[in-house]
């Protein structure tokens, strides 16, 4: 059941990227382009999820578990160190740099766009190296 409710939630949010077009490049520059043509369509699909989203997690929190599953899953680390800073860093750059993050990239997977592809190669190839960056300190 927990596959299930993953998938269907993972359509949920593909439609929703790809409805508001933020698996468009583009858009996503054009929000972070605030000195030139700002495009403020992110910050309306932002708001609209943390709408929706804020009263079902007051509610869904109350309980002693999730719906679909035996526990809830919570960080461990709540600190602010080094490798979350340098990572939300290499993660801001990216994304500024291309317009896409890791959810619109593989929603837009769909459009057939060879810059997407190597986008989502590189990205996997930035996954692995993080984590082996990470293992070997």
């Amino acid at each position: 059941m927990t596959k299930l409710s993953s998938l269907i939630s993972g359509i949920i949010f593909g439609l929703g990227l790809t409805i508001s077009g933020m698996v468009n490049p583009q858009k996503v520059l054009g929000f972070l382009n605030i000195f030139d043509a700002w495009d403020p369509s992110l910050m309306f699909v932002m708001v609209g999820a943390i709408l929706i989203f804020s009263p079902l997690h007051l509610t869904f929190k109350r309980k002693s578990r999730p719906i679909l599953a035996k526990s809830f899953i919570l960080p461990s680390q709540k600190d602010i160190d080094k490798n979350l800073i340098v990572g939300a860093c290499l993660f801001g750059i990216g994304w500024g740099l291309v317009g896409l993050c890791p959810g619109p990239a593989i929603s837009a997977i769909y459009f057939l766009n060879i810059n997407v592809y190597f986008f989502v190669l590189f990205m996997f190839v930035g996954f692995y190296l993080g984590n082996f960056i990470h293992n070997w300190k």
